[in-house]
């Protein structure tokens, strides 16, 4: 059965430059992936020069574009013919596995809430995102769609980013751990202690409270969080890269002999720029909706946006879908007397 995936092609800081290119790579390194290529047409093709004759590649018009700054609830109601709108439209008809935007984050929320659904057991839609560890990488979730969460939101967020780590990488039972100020059960407001009391009820795998280093030490295969937290993390560890990135450059160039030591350890610089390379992590997935969403970078270029395509390929593959709807079901009777006095 081949795998359809939708690209919002007019999204994003830099459009068609970007997707279109990224697309066609992608292809080159999928034989089995179909790509729709939705937006303006006659901006597209022109872009697809030779490709445009491939058999699994097609192109759906769409006349309208969601500008980066534009509000959500107007996109919603006001472009109904927009590359976004359109391309979540094909994954709810059927026609697409899955569909990728790196256009306006509040606006791919809102549309795919409203066009996809909700699945059943699942009441909030959440962002999870790979991020890197000293030993690998962790998935972390909620990372903005929901400023204030109670108790059984995160532990709903728990069973989704359990069951996205156990289809995508094969892990029978992920760790799970709940972002808080202490590793101490006593410690965190009342909301995430209550989180923790539900998730440790469950069958996942949780291993408890995970402070905030140890989301880069690799503690847990999941990091469940509120999205109000989850965002302002994200958010200060790109900063806190750049800035180093930014000093180290500085600090090489300083002087002949720190350039010549740049020169002596170029090969330890550019892998560790590899490995810490945040375009190999884009691509955030919207769970908890009946389809397959994925949110990139607005300033992704071609290699980060493939990397976002390839998430909703490998999403689609390994129905992540049904693993979460499966296990939502299973668990519909978890204790809830833990929160009664939240």
């Amino acid at each position: 059965m081949k795998t359809r995936i939708a690209i919002d092609c007019m999204g994003g800081d830099h459009g068609p430059s970007v997707t279109v290119p990224a697309a066609i790579q992608f292809l080159a390194e999928h034989s089995a992936a179909h790509l729709i290529l939705v937006g303006k047409e006659e901006v597209l093709r022109p872009l697809l020069g030779s490709h445009a004759e491939d058999p699994r590649l097609r192109v759906v018009h769409a006349s309208e574009v969601v500008g980066m700054d534009e509000s959500p609830a107007l996109a919603l109601r006001n472009k109904k013919d927009s590359s976004m709108r359109v391309a979540i439209n094909l994954v709810k008809a059927g026609e697409a596995d899955a569909c990728v935007s790196a256009g306006n984050t509040g606006a791919l929320m809102a549309i795919s809430r409203f066009v996809l659904k909700m699945l059943p057991g699942i009441d909030r839609p959440a962002i999870c995102a790979p991020l890197p560890t000293i030993n690998g990488h962790t998935h972390m979730l909620d990372l903005g769609a929901n400023v204030d969460c109670g108790p059984e939101h995160l532990l709903q967020f728990g069973i989704m980013g359990a069951m996205l780590v156990a289809a995508m990488e094969h892990k029978e039972r992920p760790t799970v751990g709940i972002l808080n100020i202490g590793a101490e059960e006593i410690k965190g407001n009342e909301v995430v202690k209550a989180a923790a009391e539900l998730l440790r009820a469950s069958d996942l795998n949780f291993i408890g409270n995970v402070e905030g280093d140890g989301i880069f030490k690799g503690e847990a295969d999941v990091i469940v969080c509120d999205g109000f937290v989850g965002n302002v993390a994200l958010k200060t560890t790109e900063g806190l890269a750049q800035m180093l990135a930014s000093s180290l450059r500085g600090e090489f160039k300083r002087n002949w002999l720190t350039k010549i030591a740049a020169l002596i350890a170029i090969s330890v610089l550019n892998n560790f720029k590899k490995r810490f390379d945040h375009r190999r992590y884009n691509g955030a997935i919207l769970l908890g909706l009946k389809g397959i969403s994925v949110k990139s970078h607005g300033s992704a270029d071609a290699m980060a946006f493939g990397n976002a395509i390839s998430r909703a390929y490998d999403a689609a593959e390994n129905r992540v879908l049904e693993r979460i709807a499966g296990r939502i079901a299973e668990m519909a009777s978890v204790p809830t007397a833990a929160v009664e006095n939240v």
